[in-house]
């Protein structure tokens, strides 16, 4: 009764906050306020400090940087006029179409640089900042062996960006393209370190939509930034964003024509309901170079020994996870890098190689010196969504099944269970990562480094670093591809993660809804989406 009655309270909450009392369709239409769902309070819109999927769905549409990644995933330019390339490829020069921030002050290299050299100061928390250590001297000022003031970076004049690589990066574009190369208003943060937590005047950015309102946990409202320097081909006017954790009530504003569209990048279809909606041909599903997976904290006991991590990924069910859970075509992970980035994919392990899992949970209980009638349960973490339940579950009972391993699942709010990661509290967690750039580097850089931020798992093997240094210095994409798969080998030997599936994407929409895009790497783009009748 209590489950119904908060059901049923946030239904209408959803449905008041949506304004369904306040606009009919028709008038949505001819006003071209386009009607979406979060399933999370975004923990930032600062586009230094974001990375997860919520977050970086709404500063890509307050945000641009000087590349952009096309439907093809390849890179083109974006803020920047035009680029020139030196011919020893370590020297970038990117020239600035004239644009604006949303106060309308003007953009400049300066705010470029100004970005990317906080991003690498020592005491800046940014979780991505190993993507820019291919600038000269990046990696040596983050960790303090250089003054920020001598990384590659040097703003010419308001409209002139050089930049200075330790080695040609055959994907470097690619790599501005991302979320790891933006710019913020340097006339801002340096004054308001909180400028991007709350809506408001401080709240500068330099996209095609910018924030009207922010109500946490409930709404999120963007408008047309008329100061945007491509805002005459800018269709909508308005992008409601209500805040529904209930996938169920997602699902039901939908049918009920009070959201346009759900699902991939920024909210979720039940899981339940999938099946159905596939049959009915009203599920749109796409493929997304990413990868959905379990962490192992390689510091914690027993998750500290190679054999343990092997024996509980070699025992997990993918397929009867991607069959009976998930239900979106999803491929089971037997490897690391999504296939749409290798020509010629491996598979490392066998898919519930159980009688191979127990021999190598033996050699790990010997090694530690233990029987596992004396390990304790293991915990296993994962952020609230029905869907990452039903996958905990589905593997608790596999592990215990197959290994005789007991687990105990722990639920967090994503704040927390992203704090939790940031600080090494876990043994094992669940994970997704979608590729930002068209390129394997995306899910190997998150390991390269120990110092990295973002490696939750705290693994680092030498080999495994020189492979990737090799491969940056490599010009022939064939030995490139052979030394990244070489560490692909290592990693998925020395198993830090377990990975479970290669994701595809989903979503509804309503047939009024056009011109939104799916580039190659999955990502959505409402920048030039407009409403219309059929």
């Amino acid at each position: 009764m209590e489950r119904w009655l908060l059901l049923v309270l946030t239904f209408l909450a959803a449905l008041t906050s949506c304004g369904k009392k306040n606009s009919t369709l028709e008038e949505r239409i001819r006003a071209q306020e386009l009607h979406l769902s979060l399933s999370s309070e975004p923990p930032t819109l600062d586009p230094r400090k974001a990375v997860d999927t919520t977050s970086l769905a709404i500063i890509r549409l307050c945000f641009e940087g000087l590349m952009e990644l096309n439907q093809a995933g390849d890179p083109i330019p974006a803020l920047a006029e035009r680029v020139e390339v030196s011919l020893d490829q370590k020297t970038y020069t990117f020239f600035l179409k004239e644009s604006f921030w949303s106060d309308g002050v003007q953009v400049t290299a300066n705010d470029f640089e100004h970005t990317w050299k906080t991003l690498l100061s020592p005491l800046f928390p940014c979780p991505y900042a190993s993507d820019l250590y291919v600038i000269k001297n990046a990696q040596a000022a983050k960790l303090g062996s250089c003054s920020v003031d001598e990384v590659g970076v040097v703003a010419l004049d308001a409209k002139t960006l050089v930049v200075h690589l330790d080695h040609p990066i055959p994907y470097f574009l690619s790599l501005v393209g991302s979320r790891s190369f933006p710019a913020v208003p340097k006339h801002i943060t340096e004054n308001n370190p909180s400028w991007a937590e709350n809506e408001g005047p401080q709240f500068i950015c330099n996209g095609p939509f910018q924030l009207e309102g922010w109500r946490h946990n409930v709404q999120i409202d963007l408008i047309k930034n008329k100061t945007y320097w491509d805002a005459q081909k800018i269709r909508l006017e308005k992008i409601h964003l209500a805040l529904i954790e209930d996938e169920q009530t997602n699902l039901s504003l939908f049918e009920n024509g009070d959201l346009d569209w759900i699902g991939s990048p920024v909210s979720s279809i039940p899981l339940d309901a999938t099946e159905s909606l596939k049959k009915q041909g009203s599920l749109e599903i796409f493929p997304v170079p990413g990868l959905y997976s379990y962490l192992f904290n390689t510091k914690q006991y027993p998750f500290n020994n190679v054999h343990i991590r092997r024996a509980l990924s070699l025992a997990i069910n993918r397929k009867a996870i991607v069959d009976n859970i998930m239900q979106n075509d999803q491929i089971p992970a037997l490897a690391m890098i999504p296939p749409s980035m290798w020509q010629h994919p491996e598979q490392y392990f066998q898919d519930a190689d159980v009688t191979k899992a127990r021999q190598e949970l033996q050699k790990g209980l010997d090694e530690l010196g233990t029987t596992l009638d004396q390990l304790a349960p293991l915990r296993l973490c994962y952020n609230t969504l029905s869907g990452h339940h039903k996958i905990a579950q589905a593997i608790q009972g596999q592990w215990l099944e197959a290994l005789g391993i007991k687990v105990e699942l722990s639920n967090k709010e994503w704040k927390v269970f992203l704090d939790e990661l940031r600080h090494h509290q876990f043994g094992i967690a669940r994970m997704g990562g979608v590729a930002s750039y068209n390129d394997p580097m995306n899910f190997f850089e998150l390991y390269r480094y120990l110092s990295s931020s973002d490696n939750y798992t705290q693994w680092t093997n030498p080999h495994f670093t020189e492979l990737l240094e090799l491969s940056d210095r490599t010009s022939d994409p064939e030995k490139r591809v052979a030394l990244l798969k070489e560490a692909e080998k290592i990693f998925m030997e020395e198993m830090p993660v377990a990975p479970i599936y290669f994701y595809t994407g989903c979503y509804l929409k309503k047939n009024y809804v056009h011109g939104a895009q799916i580039n190659a790497i999955g990502s959505i783009d409402f920048k030039y989406a407009y409403l219309e009748m059929p």
